[in-house]
């Protein structure tokens, strides 16, 4: 019964958030009780939750305070210098920019803190896909991809644990799995790049005043088409004289694709105007030109100590968040505004930090974890032992989604390795197939980075689910199959 119940509550939170039926918020709050009273948890579902609860808000304060401190720096302008970088480099292709915004992810990735690499992507591209009408969904979905490949690092937690349960090096898990990591990185590029045409396509329909989509062959190429000699000035005019509809391609004239891709200078060079009503707009009143230095110092600062580790993160942005309000805003009333200013992105990422409390408290509570775990254990059929490893790399994806970690590989790994030790399936292989399907686990509602990733980007979970999830399954399949391809991952 608890099985059923565990399965059948798991699903029907992900099919209301999915659908828009319910907010996470109250999905993960409304959905768990629910089940958890039929679990038979009575008045002791309180206790469950309240248990839980404890350990989620070291998390909250962290998620809050950095949202303020980050949510500040890019009120002051500590990143316009760096958005406006990116928008030269890239250009307003949003192939480009959607390739970019991945390998940017990734990188920032290899400190092996999720929220960390959320909070600066974000702050560094969701301007620039705001500027240029881009979907934050795709910003979102691309971060979660990369950020969830990288996740299998050794300092990003999962490898070093379940090395840790097994009682095996965490080198000799991750180093086998280095070539399975780059094919992840591989397919997350590919899908980064595809997402882009789709956007460039999108854009191009629904856009044309950010695209400068022409609408003839004389708007394209400065008038030659009808013996003009404005060659080099017409290109993505409006208004010229026209010459003659063009062929139509894909429903667009010949050549916008060059045209629209060929107006980089516009969005960066035009004194700022066309980033008017935005995140970078150069007019905002909360501009600080003369303290770039002091917020880039204390930011660097910041991440310094946040990488070092050496004090809790939640006092660090504690901290840090205090010192940018003070010096940037030494009113009090300024302070008290930019608090209320960012009050929208803190309610709704803590609000669902500690509504996923109720999720793991009955989850933990009831029982159904263990449940869940021990009749997926039973369910293999001998015929199957040799292949643990793969069974394992299969049921790591799911399974990952839906408990944390440590339920996982300090809970679940060592059942099914010991089981595996019987066909010839070593401890090792075992932990290098545990650790492919991290790239769906890090989408959970139950991951406080992803909440948070969410909450900046101002992107609904079911929409961002929608189109991350599969993805990041093929991911996680592709990884374990590259795994099994170079032996890694073996079969007894």
């Amino acid at each position: 019964m608890l099985v059923i119940l565990g399965f059948a509550m798991i699903a029907v939170f992900m099919v209301l958030i999915m659908t828009k039926k319910l907010t996470p918020v109250l999905a993960l709050i409304i959905v768990p009780t629910v089940f958890g009273l039929f679990a038979g948890a009575g008045l002791g579902i309180g206790d469950m939750v309240m248990d839980s609860m404890k350990s989620m808000t070291s998390t909250a304060a962290l998620l809050m305070f950095a949202i303020i401190y980050f949510g500040l720096m890019i009120d002051v302008g500590l990143f316009d210098p760096l958005v406006k970088f990116i928008l030269r480099k890239l250009g307003n292709d949003p192939a480009k920019v959607v390739l970019g915004t991945a390998i940017l992810a990734a990188a920032v990735s290899l400190d092996g803190d999720g929220s960390t690499t959320f909070i600066l992507t974000t702050a560094a591209m969701l301007p620039v896909y705001l500027r240029l009408k881009m979907s934050p969904v795709v910003l979102t979905c691309v971060a979660g991809l990369a950020n969830g490949t990288m996740n299998i690092l050794p300092w990003g937690g999962p490898t070093a644990r379940a090395a840790t349960a097994l009682k095996i090096d965490v080198n000799d898990v991750f180093v086998p799995m280095i070539p399975s990591l780059v094919a992840g990185l591989v397919v997350v590029f590919a899908f980064a790049w595809l997402l882009g045409l789709q956007e460039r396509n999108r854009l191009r329909a629904t856009a044309p005043e950010i695209w400068g989509v022409p609408d003839t062959a004389e708007e394209f190429d400065g008038g030659a088409s009808t013996g003009g000699t404005s060659a080099g000035t017409g290109r993505g005019r409006k208004g010229g004289t026209p010459g003659g509809a063009a062929p139509a391609v894909d429903g667009f004239p010949a050549g916008s694709s060059v045209a629209v891709l060929e107006r980089t200078d516009t969005l960066v060079e035009d004194g700022g105007a066309g980033l008017a009503d935005t995140a970078l707009d150069p007019n905002r009143s909360t501009l600080r030109p003369k303290l770039f230095w002091f917020n880039l110092a204390l930011t660097v600062a910041v991440m310094v100590v946040l990488v070092a580790n050496v004090i809790p993160l939640p006092f660090v942005f504690m901290v840090g968040a205090a010192i940018a309000l003070l010096v940037n805003f030494p009113k009090v009333k300024d302070q008290g505004a930019q608090l209320i200013a960012h009050a929208p992105s803190i309610v709704a990422v803590v609000s669902m930090v500690m509504a996923a409390a109720v999720l793991t408290g009955v989850l933990k509570g009831t029982g159904m974890v263990e449940a869940m775990s021990a009749w997926l254990v039973q369910i293999i059929p001998s015929s199957m032992g040799p292949f643990m490893a793969v069974i394992t790399g299969v049921l790591s994806i799911p399974m990952t989604f839906f408990m944390s970690n440590d339920a996982f590989y300090f809970g679940v790994l060592p059942v099914l390795s010991e089981t595996a030790a019987h066909y010839g399936v070593s401890a090792a292989d075992m932990a290098r197939a545990s650790i492919t399907g991290q790239p769906f686990h890090l989408q959970s509602p139950l991951v406080p980075a992803i909440l948070l990733l969410v909450s900046l980007a101002k992107v609904d979970l079911g929409d961002h689910h929608k189109k991350v999830l599969w993805r990041t399954a093929v991911i996680s399949l592709v990884m374990l199959g590259v795994g099994m391809l170079t032996g890694a991952i073996g079969i007894g």
